[in-house]
């Protein structure tokens, strides 16, 4: 006896990390680069362009650069206090690119607020969090059922 979610897929196919969607309304693609704001809030150190920790999106944890750090943005008000900083420490919110280092489905928040959000850890605990602005995806490769 084996179960099936809707469609075609076994439950034993479904690994963690794995996204569901409706493959005709809006189908999940990989995420090939995203923009995020970005929270430091325990690192001992400082953070700067290169910096590949793990992110914690939904249920999937995947090492993802940070390719450029853009603002150094207020907390508050979320206005810009400098512009392509060098390096990020504990207590700044920045925007930031990020690329994956594996496939991974991530959404804006706006738009799927579980895909959108995310925790960063580092040394096995987490030094940010940050949230999905927008979100360059990729051709979708995943699983495609009759439903």
């Amino acid at each position: 006896y084996q179960r099936r979610v809707r469609g075609n897929v076994a439950v034993k196919e479904i690994k963690r990390g794995f996204v569901a969607s409706a493959s005709k309304n809006d189908p999940c693609k990989e995420a090939v680069t995203f923009e995020a704001q970005v929270i430091i809030m325990n690192h001992p150190g400082k953070s700067s362009n290169g910096y590949t920790p793990v992110l914690d999106c939904h249920t999937s944890h995947i090492a993802s650069k940070f390719t450029e750090i853009k603002l150094k943005i207020d907390k508050r008000s979320g206005k810009t206090l400098e512009e392509n900083p060098k390096d990020i420490k504990t207590g700044d919110a920045s925007l930031c690119v990020l690329k994956p280092t594996k496939p991974m489905v991530v959404e804006t928040f706006k738009e799927y607020a579980p895909l959108g959000r995310f925790a960063v850890r580092d040394m096995k605990q987490t030094v940010a969090e940050g949230v999905n602005k927008s979100v360059i995806k990729g051709e979708s490769t995943g699983k495609s059922t009759k439903s």
